[in-house]
């Protein structure tokens, strides 16, 4: 029954969902509001040596703050209004919504145009943290595309140019084990989700990615811990509960993976997380608990 359970589960893995999919257009909007709310903040943020991001003047970042809401709310239209500001000079700024506007339209193959032009631009300008940038909104949209080798290249650019120590840095080594995941180099996904852990240790996402590359590397007691440590942060997220009762029930503890997968039945009844962990329980004898209708 435990083996059943378990091989039923890998119709649905936190990497197709979490590492691949997940908070991907998230993440995009969250580096570009970073970009844009600079303002006219000079250096970089706490980077060292050479590394430097220009200051970027008010006009400028009300210009790109207004493109990209643009391309929140219409993708399309966004588009079209950073190809009018490229045409006037806006250089690697309007690249860049170029480059998020296409992702939100999910057209991944001209988002990862429109970042590696932006950031060949803003290498030109000797704004080094800039080009870092925008290759991590390359990889990212590369990885969205199914282009992980692709991805791979783009964040060894990021890298390659330093960054800041902190949560950009931990960002850029978990999404270069995504990267390693998807080709299957998990030996190169643990280093980088190592340092990504020790770079940004309040971010649950890292944890429950490490965990269930634990998991898939055999390392059962590491993916124990660090599962754990997700709850802690994120007590109430439906990947992390799901993941729970992976790690549970391969380390024989029944009981506990029964209370995970009922919990993300009452997170999230209807996400794909739930439907894997009703399969689960069903394979369990247990009976999942009805959804209720608000």
């Amino acid at each position: 029954m435990i083996i059943a359970a378990l091989l039923l589960l890998q119709g649905y893995s936190p990497e197709t969902e979490a590492v691949m999919n997940r908070s991907r257009q998230q993440a995009q909007e969250r580096r570009a509001a970073t970009s844009s709310a600079r303002g006219t903040k000079a250096g970089g943020e706490g980077a060292t040596g050479s590394l430097v991001a220009l200051p970027l003047p008010p006009e400028v970042a009300a210009r790109l703050q207004a493109c990209l809401d643009t391309a929140i709310a219409d993708p399309t239209e966004g588009a079209k209004v950073a190809s009018e500001w490229a045409l006037a000079g806006g250089s690697y700024h309007a690249a860049q919504c170029r480059g998020f506007a296409f992702s939100r339209a999910e057209q991944w193959d001209q988002a990862i145009t429109a970042f590696d032009a932006g950031a060949a631009e803003a290498e030109k300008a000797e704004s080094s943290l800039d080009a870092a940038r925008l290759w991590v909104q390359a990889g990212n949209a590369a990885l969205a595309g199914g282009k992980p080798d692709s991805a791979r290249g783009y964040f060894d650019a990021a890298l390659g140019h330093g960054l800041p120590d902190g949560l950009p840095k931990g960002e850029v080594y978990l999404d270069r084990a995504r990267a390693n995941v998807a080709l299957d180099d998990l030996m190169a996904a643990r280093t980088d989700m190592d340092v990504a852990l020790n770079q940004a240790p309040q971010d649950p996402l890292a944890w429950l990615l490490s965990a269930t590359l634990a998991r898939r590397m055999n390392d059962l007691v590491r993916a124990k811990a660090d599962i754990a440590r997700a709850g802690q942060l994120s007590p109430d997220d439906a990947s992390v509960a799901l993941e729970t009762g992976n790690v549970a029930m391969l380390t024989g503890d029944e009981a506990a993976a029964r209370a995970a997968w009922t919990k993300v039945q009452t997170i999230a009844p209807d996400s794909e997380q739930g439907k894997a962990a009703r399969a689960a329980l069903a394979q369990l004898g247990a009976e999942a608990p009805v959804p209720q209708k608000p």
